[in-house]
């Protein structure tokens, strides 16, 4: 038995209050809309000559901030003409030093507001950092991008401030003196919230994930999340025959399912989905943990067309090493109990391929894919010309004396696989000699796609061996999130509540929690993405081990020792070939403009 931890009583915190809409509502939020004049457009050579701000709140102006700047530099002729600050009206003005820290005083606890925001946010968290002051996070608001979303260009051409103020008829004409354009900016986003308004976006969470995606069919929707529940969970969308379309996960259920409704969902197949859904279902959850294991499940279950991940986890591969007179590696679909050594799981068949190849440039077994015996010999192959195999076909290796290998081969895939990755420098030094990198480039990623799965499996074989684990992690509202972990399974999970004592409801979930028989292999009970997100919760902060049945440990030597080498070598891929994976840079679909 391992020592076990038993978890306070109780822990001093606050509970966040649940609101029946997504975050605050947007007329009680603060907002400091603010804008800046600078000597040029960068902020790591430019300063700032002018800071104006407006503070607003439903609606209302609740203060104001103005104040020249003195940038210690020159202002280019073309910035005074422009705006009209000249060295001399600055030369008396309070520095940086001094504004900086009197402006974040006076918006601490709002929401910035800029046209073009990430300008204006980057000069004022550029020169925060080089003042050493610590950026308090603001969350921000981008006036420009918004209205890119919300108009039509019927309505604008264009969205420059001066466009805006004239379509919402500001009653401060922008000049580009800060103040001046903070006030009309602050026009626009009330102009601006009210046409969002209208589109069922009434909370600082819908306008933050605001995408103007959304038809309005979508947006009738939203009474589909009316009565889900407020904390975590799992739901589904369903279409008119009751079938699961889509299964999500989330901490706020109810929140997450209205996000789809209002225009906050940037991809098409949501969209479609949506259109397609008739009801939405869910399964209230002790915590987050137990919401993602179930969404992993149910997915796994009922195959939703719309979910792209998680579908078919028995479509695994494994690299097994097979138990013969001669073994061999081979990629196979399933686990078998018939004493063979497995490595897994692969997610596609080019990596366990790649896996392959490394154990085999590491170690000279066997490549061919008949069955071998020492009674009966065949022609060799050409790897036995090579020297990379030691023929056992025609005989000129015994069982006994091809069996350091298999053991080798053993250790590499279960313990310590070190020998493998000695053999990869080796190789890929002789190779860099020879001016041939790729080839280089092509050895360490296959002795990657080795090693990180090595790794990952010893991690789920560890959990797996285990009959049972009892751990709990403080919840964000007060009390303990438990969960009762057998043979790598979620077998039980409770939320105590805040103040009470733990110990009751720890040794109820434990005694009600599920019968687990093990299974075969490194994924005995549950499946590996379950078990990663088991391991995933055990690593956060202020998760403790209560009880311990059986032990929990990894190899001394193992793959999971070797992550700084694996961080370099994805590093050096990655800066080999930077536009290799290109799924940050698709475009973001838009529905057509209409016909003029």
């Amino acid at each position: 038995m391992g020592q076990a931890v038993e978890p306070a009583a109780a822990i001093e915190t606050y509970a966040q209050p649940t609101l029946d809409s997504l975050g605050p509502p947007l007329i009680d939020v603060t907002f400091v809309v603010v804008d800046l004049e600078t000597t040029g457009g960068s902020p790591n050579t430019c300063a700032i000559t002018e800071v104006g701000a407006v503070k607003v709140r439903g609606g209302e102006v609740l203060g104001e901030f103005q104040t020249l700047v003195n940038p210690r530099t020159e202002i280019p002729p073309f910035i005074a003409v422009l705006t009209g600050i000249t060295d001399a009206m600055v030369a008396t003005a309070p520095s940086i030093e001094t504004v900086l820290p009197a402006f974040m005083e006076w918006a601490r606890g709002s929401v910035l507001v800029a046209h073009n925001a990430p300008f204006d946010v980057g000069f004022l968290r550029t020169n925060a950092h080089a003042l050493s002051i610590p950026w308090p996070g603001f969350d921000s608001i981008d006036t420009a991008r918004l209205a890119r979303r919300v108009l039509t260009r019927d309505e604008a051409p264009d969205c420059k401030l001066s466009t805006l103020a004239r379509v919402f008829r500001t009653t401060t004409t922008p000049c580009h003196r800060a103040l001046a354009d903070a006030r009309a900016t602050a026009d626009v986003l009330h102009g601006l919230l009210e046409r969002l308004g209208n589109l069922g976006i009434n909370s600082l969470d819908e306008l933050r994930t605001f995408t103007g995606l959304a038809t309005a069919a979508q947006r009738r929707k939203r009474h589909l999340a009316e009565g889900l529940p407020e904390g975590p969970g799992v739901y589904l969308f369903r279409d008119g025959r009751g079938r699961p379309l889509y299964i999500g996960k989330s901490r706020n259920v109810k929140a997450r399912v209205r996000q789809y409704f209002v225009a906050s969902e940037p991809r098409t197949r949501m969209a479609e989905m949506v259109g397609i859904a008739e009801s939405v279902d869910a399964i209230a959850c002790a915590h987050a943990l137990e919401a993602e294991v179930r969404e992993l499940r149910l997915i796994g279950e009922h195959k939703p067309r719309y979910n792209r991940r998680s579908r078919f986890p028995e479509k695994a591969l494994w690299l097994k090493l097979t138990v013969e007179a001669y073994p061999r590696l081979a990629v196979v679909r399933r686990l078998a109990d018939d004493g063979a050594v497995y490595l897994g799981p692969f997610g596609s068949a080019r990596t366990a391929a790649a896996a392959m190849a490394a154990v085999h440039e590491a170690v000279p077994l066997r490549q061919c894919t008949k069955r071998l015996s020492p009674r009966r010999t065949s022609p060799t192959c050409v790897l036995a010309g090579m020297g990379r195999c030691p023929a056992p076909c025609d005989g000129g290796v015994s069982p006994d004396e091809y069996a350091p290998l298999v053991v080798t081969t053993r250790e590499l895939m279960t313990g310590d696989p070190r020998p493998l990755l000695d053999a990869t420098r080796r190789r890929m030094a002789a190779l860099s000699g020879q001016e041939r990198y790729e080839e280089a480039a092509g050895i360490r990623d296959r002795a990657v796609a080795f090693l990180r799965t090595a790794a990952r499996m010893q991690r789920l074989s560890a959990l797996a061996a285990c009959p049972q684990l009892v751990v709990a992690r403080r919840g964000f509202a007060g009390g303990w999130d438990v969960a009762v972990v057998r043979y790598g399974r979620l077998a039980g999970a409770v939320k105590t509540p805040y103040g009470a004592a733990p110990r009751p409801f720890v040794e109820a979930v434990v005694a009600t929690a599920e019968t687990v028989t093990p299974g075969i292999g490194p994924t005995a009970a549950a499946t590996a993405e379950e078990m990663d997100a088991i391991l995933r919760w055990l690593g956060e902060p202020d998760t403790r081990l209560v009880e311990l049945d059986g032990v929990w440990c990894s190899p001394a030597f193992g793959a999971g020792g070797l992550g700084d080498w694996l961080r370099a070598a994805e590093a050096g891929r990655e800066a080999a070939e930077p536009l290799a994976d290109r799924r940050g840079l698709r475009p973001i679909h838009r529905p057509a403009r209409r016909a003029v």
